[in-house]
């Protein structure tokens, strides 16, 4: 497991997740899919997912920091992944959270070989400053489509943009990125809109 790095500010370090976390990262994720902004999900999922999380933790002299924001890598077929579940505790907006977290899943992405990270947001112009683009449909091949057709994941369903799902991610945009492509983001236009 890679050591935790303490981000610019020293106020919080990127980790990865452990099963612990869970209660806070459901925390996170209550709050904005009370407000729709993000798709609940059950606890079990989460224990069942807590590989795929980071999170982002206070550091404190003290004793264990607190969870301020978290966010996963799904992989679902040899170049794909998504980002899911990217939250940010609303007092630690704009401090460079959100672009530690998801700088992070790109970075382990490419370390997977991945090269296209898909996501599904409200938050648009957050992910074009991280060299995302908005794409209109699944952007697969009929092969690796059928093949995703077979995925028990719920969020495999909204990649695919399946009908049974579709009033769960109204509003949402679909948004790719294409790995080795560069962000148009610094951290400190972060800290100034997330």
């Amino acid at each position: 497991m890679a050591p935790a790095e303490i981000e610019p500010d020293q106020r919080y370090r990127v980790r990865r997740a452990r099963t612990a976390d869970v209660r806070y990262i459901r925390g996170l994720l209550d709050g904005y899919a009370a407000q729709r902004i993000l798709l609940s999900k059950e606890t079990v999922t989460l224990y069942e997912d807590i590989q795929e999380f980071w999170v982002a933790e206070t550091v404190s002299p003290s004793g264990p920091g607190t969870v301020v924001g978290c966010g996963a890598l799904h992989v679902m077929w040899e170049d794909l992944a998504e980002v899911r579940t990217l939250a940010v505790a609303p007092e630690w907006r704009r401090h460079g959270v959100g672009h530690a977290l998801l700088s992070r899943l790109l970075h382990v992405a490419e370390e997977l070989g991945v090269v296209r990270v898909f996501c599904l947001t409200f938050e648009v112009d957050f992910f074009v400053r991280h060299g995302f683009q908005r794409v209109e449909g699944a952007p697969v091949d009929t092969d690796v489509y059928a093949q995703l057709l077979r995925s028990a994941d719920e969020g495999v369903a909204e990649f695919l943009d399946l009908d049974r799902v579709k009033p769960n991610t109204l509003g949402n945009v679909r948004m790719l990125r294409r790995m080795g492509t560069t962000s148009q983001i610094d951290l400190d236009d972060s800290r100034q809109t997330n």
